[in-house]
């Protein structure tokens, strides 16, 4: 067993649309998924044979991202066949709790390095391919669309439409000051089209952003509600990922940890409200780290709707500068099974960029769920 697990690389795709016209829709899940799979391989100096596993996260595992993408991702980025495997799915929370996973190999002393990440196309593969037509006869909660839930978010926190826009605003105009810096350009790897373009840049950011436009939108889940396409997160194509390491590793191969991952937790709430998991995450993972919420320099919270963090905020009340202070999924959009190694990506790259100390990141998920970790930057 050994005490840390660090993160020595972390390389995302630039997000696209997630339709038949968006950037990436020419791209097969597994190809997408072995670039940033090879691309952090490579960045990490760690020779390929030495990974002891790959755990891949997708929320819509039928079709082509079926038939456990990770193992095929693995060997389409050329890693040797002694290199396994693994799909999960926990839902928008997938390659965040696939980052925990492989922390928790490496924890165990199973295991010294690990790739974790995800993909998801959801031009592709749309959200709910993998439901049943009908939920169990007698099942103990009457489920309902997550869009429903944002909209319960916002009546159980008070949240006006008003509100919400203009956070949706705000994260656009983020996205958008930290493209035009470069905030994103080393940690993206670009992917050539078969147009001869390269894609580069997150699709979906409006530069610059139309408030009055946001406010003509119709609600989306109920004709008297506040929750409408401009406030909610983007259906969108993606990938990330990262590779982790134990203290042995860094020791036998000469690697330079970037940050090491102090805390993580996962937990359950309400499977009807469904979105206000990350505040009972955040108070765990904070717990399990001795820490504070004012001694995070960087939070990236999961733009699933503006209800989601707008109702976190006001329990938990964080500085909010350092909340998804380069813009988030309601602005770059948010490719499901990869969207939690994609905030860890950004996460890492803005600590460092900062010289903050302390990160955290925390994600609702679907029917009820949410993830939570804590990454100290080294670098």
């Amino acid at each position: 067993m050994t005490d840390e697990v660090y993160i020595i690389s972390a390389v995302r795709s630039a997000i696209a649309a997630g339709k038949a016209s968006g950037a990436l829709a020419g791209y097969q899940p597994v190809d997408l998924a072995a670039a940033v799979l090879q691309e952090a391989v490579r960045r990490s100096y760690v020779p390929g044979g030495r990974i002891e596993d790959v755990v891949w996260g997708i929320v819509t595992a039928v079709g082509d991202q079926g038939a456990n993408l990770a193992r095929l991702a693995a060997l389409k980025a050329g890693l040797p066949v002694h290199v396994p495997g693994v799909t999960l799915n926990r839902m928008c929370g997938s390659s965040q709790q696939a980052v925990h996973f492989a922390a928790q190999a490496i924890l165990a002393g199973d295991m010294d390095l690990v790739v974790a990440g995800g993909v998801e196309m959801m031009s592709h593969q749309a959200i709910g391919a993998d439901y049943p037509r009908e939920w169990p006869n007698g099942f103990p909660y009457a489920l309902v669309h997550q869009g429903v839930s944002a909209e319960l978010m916002a009546d159980k926190w008070g949240l006006s439409r008003d509100e919400l826009d203009d956070y949706a605003f705000q994260s656009h105009q983020r996205a958008m000051q930290a493209i035009q810096q470069g905030f994103f350009e080393s940690q993206i790897l670009p992917l050539a089209l078969s147009d001869g373009r390269t894609f580069r840049q997150d699709e979906g950011v409006r530069m610059p952003p139309d408030r009055a436009r946001m406010a003509g939108l119709k609600p989306a889940f109920k004709p008297d509600g506040v929750i409408t396409a401009g406030n909610a997160s983007q259906v969108s194509d993606g990938t990330a990922a990262l590779l982790l390491a134990s203290p042995k590793a860094v020791g036998r191969y000469n690697l330079m940890p970037r940050a090491r991952i102090v805390a993580r937790a996962v937990i359950g709430s309400d499977p009807v409200l469904m979105l206000d998991g990350p505040i009972a995450a955040t108070r765990l993972v904070l717990e399990k780290a001795g820490l504070t919420l004012d001694e995070m320099d960087i939070i990236e919270i999961n733009e699933a709707f503006a209800s989601v963090v707008l109702a976190w905020q006001k329990e938990l009340h964080p500085d909010p500068a350092k909340v998804n202070p380069d813009g988030g999924a309601i602005a770059h959009g948010h490719p499901l099974g990869a969207t939690g190694a994609v905030l860890m990506t950004k996460l890492l790259y803005a600590l460092e960029r900062t010289k903050g100390k302390y990160g955290l990141q925390t994600m609702c998920i679907g029917h009820g769920q949410a993830t939570a970790a804590i990454i100290e930057r080294l670098t």
